[in-house]
């Protein structure tokens, strides 16, 4: 056929995109807002807030032996300061330490939900290391950090010999959620609203069939144009003699 398509391929005109883009962004706009005001409002209200209480401690050994066998630690070690910080999280994260909490601080957790609670670790680098627990109830948070605070060392005495390890900073009642943070969840929805929004409009020209104009015919088409016919109800006042010149009589007087 002689108006057969050129080609199957889609071609996209960027700077066709980009105007179109700056024509419809206020759509943009409106998409950012209201999902981001979505997001925000899903995480103030069905999102549990998460509080988290902190404390931390020294470790300051001059000496360990581990399976019999000693050695020294100077503060000039990092790197077996590094190591022995590890060593603790671990026993920290034990069964046996884990379960001695729950008892002590008469919790109604297992040791499995416990575990996701609590967090460890070295701070900046350094000898000292910070227990973070989280908890929906903020009292609750504080006390589980107090509660290994005050059984870790002990616990840590049972299995490195020659160990020391001393209190930095008590645990506090957290007056914050930590989580959810709905600015971020905020921002998140506008990026996705303004992924979407672009998205769709980049979808929905590309599907548009529409012919708007000559070039769009000799682009798609292998045909050539041979005349235009303007709609003469979306012109102006002023271009009634183009219709006069081609029909032969001016659209108005038909009414």
């Amino acid at each position: 056929m002689d108006n057969k398509v050129k080609n199957e391929e889609v071609e996209i005109d960027l700077l066709h995109l980009l105007k179109l883009l700056w024509r419809k962004a206020w759509i943009i706009v409106i998409a950012m807002i209201l999902i981001g005001a979505i997001l925000f409002t899903y995480s103030m209200v069905f999102i549990t807030p998460r509080y988290t209480s902190t404390a931390m401690m020294y470790v300051n050994n001059s000496s360990l032996s581990l399976g019999g066998a000693s050695f020294t630690i100077s503060a000039s070690e990092l790197s077996a300061a590094k190591s022995l910080l590890d060593v603790y999280v671990i026993i920290l994260k034990t069964r046996i330490t884990l379960e001695r909490v729950i008892e002590e601080a008469d919790l109604d957790y297992t040791y499995e939900t416990l575990n996701s609670m609590v967090s460890a670790s070295s701070v900046n680098g350094t000898e000292v290391f910070k227990i973070s627990v989280t908890s929906s109830d903020p009292e609750e948070a504080e006390l589980i950090a107090d509660t290994i605070v005050h059984i870790l060392p002990d616990r840590i005495a049972d299995v490195v010999d020659g160990s020391s390890v001393r209190l930095v900073e008590r645990a506090v009642c957290p007056s914050s959620k930590s989580a959810p943070n709905c600015t971020n969840y905020a921002i998140i929805g506008m990026i996705i609203g303004l992924i979407l929004s672009i998205g769709l409009i980049i979808i929905f020209d590309l599907m548009d069939t529409t012919v708007r104009d000559e070039d769009y015919l000799n682009q798609k088409y292998d045909i050539p144009v041979l005349a235009v016919v303007p709609d003469a109800y979306t012109h102006k006042k002023g271009s009634y003699s183009y219709y006069r010149y081609s029909y032969g009589k001016n659209p108005t007087e038909d009414k």
